[in-house]
């Protein structure tokens, strides 16, 4: 597979190559690390890591395009569900947006929130990398110059408390997860060892990741199933949940129910990597140079926020959350009677919606806490109860 990726250059491949001696080190003192910590270190290597360095990751020049680069719609949208809880606080709301890529869905959510007249008091952005966070600054100084004095960003959650909403599109996929097998009735787990080159090594599981993987009752057919399960889900919403004092989480992503998740037919899982648009199985190719993501387990994830102390809001598809808050309406709001805006929107509305595209495999899971609302996002139809 390697051949058909598109070869990185000089600079990138230095690049890649002196993170992979620093994981290589690593397993050199552990003997192996586990997946997760690999997942980490590629991803989240200060410095080196694929989201903290400084590759374009984001759009037609990078690795994938997220539905916010994909049209203003799909932020629009998300501001109509960010206005109700705004207009239950008044004054006081913000919110905060975790991970927010290129800065695209920050621009197209304040300015529908301007339109409607229904700012944040803040608009916050939890981010990690210097090289996005300066591309969020130009492009929102570029686009809403005038909204700019109410954005600010946070390197970190601590000792930082709110009220209102935060929101978190493709931020799950990205979280480290623990990669299992299933043989012949044993649990192992998948650790990362060097030979010659980075590869997998399969190890008995011990007792915590067992008792988890057995929890996911997993029926399988093969002699030998493969997956992988996210152990950080339940420290992440407790840390959430202390920063939201009152208000909602909307959580985008792509994923499954836990009974699709752990289908007996999907026998090797959902972990995938992405460079410049191809998809790569071996995620050990290019460390840092590659996004490396899972689907997310929709049930495990509502299960640790309730654990966490919040509550569910709702749940559905992308197509009916985006149906539920009015793409419809903010559709021929955007295209009047220009028969060119016809043609674009038509496409962007395709994709974010159709089937076939991303309209059932992404899912927007609401959480609440201390907020009891109902939200129109989730009442066109709510899927809770496949959770």
């Amino acid at each position: 597979m390697i051949e058909t990726l598109p070869e990185p250059t000089a600079i990138e491949q230095a690049h890649s190559e002196k993170l992979a001696s620093l994981i290589v080190e690593e397993i050199n003192q552990a003997e192996s690390i586990p997946f997760s910590r690999y997942m980490e270190m590629a991803l989240y290597q200060p410095g080196l890591g694929y989201y903290v360095a400084g590759a374009t990751k984001f759009g037609a020049t990078g690795d994938f395009i997220t539905a916010p680069e994909i049209s203003p719609l799909f932020g629009m949208c998300i501001a109509n569900q960010a206005a109700e809880v705004i207009k239950e606080f008044g004054s006081i709301a913000s919110i905060l947006e975790v991970g927010a890529g290129s800065g695209v869905l920050a621009v197209a959510i304040l300015k529908q929130l301007d339109e409607l007249g229904c700012l944040p008091k803040n608009y916050f952005i939890l981010e990690l990398s210097p090289e996005l966070k300066l591309r969020q600054k130009n492009l929102l100084e570029e686009k809403v110059p005038e909204l700019g004095g109410r954005v600010s960003w946070l390197d970190t959650l601590d000792d930082f408390s709110m009220e209102g909403m935060v929101v978190a599109n493709e931020v799950l996929d990205a979280m480290p997860v623990s990669c299992f097998e299933i043989h012949e009735g044993e649990i192992y787990e998948r650790y990362v060892v060097f030979e010659d080159r980075l590869v997998w090594q399969p190890k008995l599981a011990d007792t915590k990741l067992a008792k988890q993987v057995e929890g996911l009752s997993i029926s399988s057919p093969t002699s030998c199933y493969q997956s992988e399960l996210n152990a950080n889900l339940q420290p992440w919403f407790t840390s959430l949940a202390n920063v939201l004092q009152s208000g909602v989480v909307l959580l985008v992503d792509y994923g499954y129910q836990q009974q699709e998740y752990y289908h007996p037919e999907r026998t090797k899982g959902t972990l995938l990597a992405h460079y410049r648009h191809h998809a790569v199985e071996d995620p050990f190719v290019y460390p840092g140079l590659m996004d490396i993501t899972a689907n997310v387990d929709f049930t495990a994830v509502a299960a640790a926020a309730v654990e966490a102390g919040f509550e569910v809001s709702g749940y559905t598809t992308q197509a009916y959350f985006l149906l539920g808050a009015g793409i419809d309406k903010l559709f021929l709001q955007c295209v009047g009677d220009n028969e060119q805006k016809q043609m674009e929107f038509s496409q962007q509305l395709k994709r974010l919606t159709l089937p076939s595209e991303m309209g059932e495999r992404f899912k927007v899971l609401g959480i609440n806490r201390h907020f009891d609302h109902s939200f129109s996002a989730f009442n066109f139809k709510d899927l809770t109860y496949k959770l």
